[in-house]
């Protein structure tokens, strides 16, 4: 508005511009760059934050499939939505899937679809543990990380009005390029500061669910000891800070680990729902 406002002075003030002699300024085009800069930083509403959720989610299963374990499947949403109630966003449409892939790794896609691989479902000892991971991924997507990462991207490359055409149209080339950003952030990974902010909550929603708040440090403590050359963490390390650094940070919020650490782990129904 302010840049609006100085570009209407502008216009108005003929006798200056002669006096200084300035050049031919188209003010029309100006303002319209203007306004297309504000289109470019605008908000994007729930169900565009859906839409494109959708789309991404897509692209990511094209690379790995859900795996073939129906009831496994069953578990981890009940789990993961039982996480997403507790939370200020409980009526997105919150799905939550594991990926049939050796890779260690889990995903939070914009509008509440959520993703862990089968290599790092295998590697967790209790219910609880699982609870931390999908809480940490439910986390982002409540600070709508991806969203913004994505539309940052965007912005970069796509101007004002291509981007609000993405954000409208299912189809184009336009919405195909929101997308590109999209898929592609997750070989890139968030902000350091994205991913910390992600393990806080994390803890505080899984705690909040009834879970034993240690369930992701647990996680963290078993990727630290796995071997870092290991080709399944490759991607985990290249997108997530240290498990020794992410492990530091919560050290932080030990108080409240503590007071939460004698809720279940639930080891046994983790076992009979995972070890089929």
């Amino acid at each position: 508005m302010r840049a609006l406002l100085l570009l209407a002075a502008l216009a108005l003030a003929t006798p200056a511009q002669a006096q200084f002699r300035l050049p031919n300024v188209d003010f029309n085009r100006m303002v319209d760059k203007v306004k297309q800069v504000g289109k470019a930083t605008m908000e994007i509403k729930e169900p565009e934050e859906i839409e494109i959720g959708r789309d991404v989610a897509a692209r990511l299963l094209g690379a790995a499939p859900l795996l073939a374990n129906a009831p496994l499947q069953r578990y981890v949403n009940q789990v993961g939505r039982w996480l997403a109630a507790q939370t200020e966003r409980p009526d997105l449409p919150w799905r939550f899937g594991v990926l049939d892939a050796p890779q260690v790794n889990a995903f939070a896609v914009p509008g509440g679809t959520i993703f862990v691989t089968r290599g790092l479902v295998e590697r967790m000892a209790s219910e609880s543990e699982l609870a931390g991971v999908l809480a940490h991924e439910v986390a982002h997507v409540l600070k709508k990380h991806h969203l913004k990462a994505i539309q940052k991207g965007a912005q970069t490359g796509l101007a004002g009005e291509a981007l609000g055409t993405a954000l409208r149209e299912r189809a184009g080339p336009e919405r195909d390029k929101l997308i590109a950003f999209g898929t592609e952030m997750y070989s890139r990974g968030l902000d350091k500061s994205d991913e910390l902010e992600g393990d806080r909550l994390g803890v505080v929603i899984a705690a909040r669910a009834g879970y034993d708040a240690y369930g992701l440090p647990a996680v963290l403590q078993t990727l630290q000891a796995m071997n870092a050359q290991d080709s399944a963490l490759a991607l985990m390390f290249k997108t997530h800070p240290s498990p020794a650094e992410r492990l530091a940070a919560l050290d932080k919020m030990q108080a409240t680990l503590d007071a939460y650490a004698a809720q279940p782990q639930l080891v046994e129904r983790f076992v009979a729902q995972t070890r089929r």
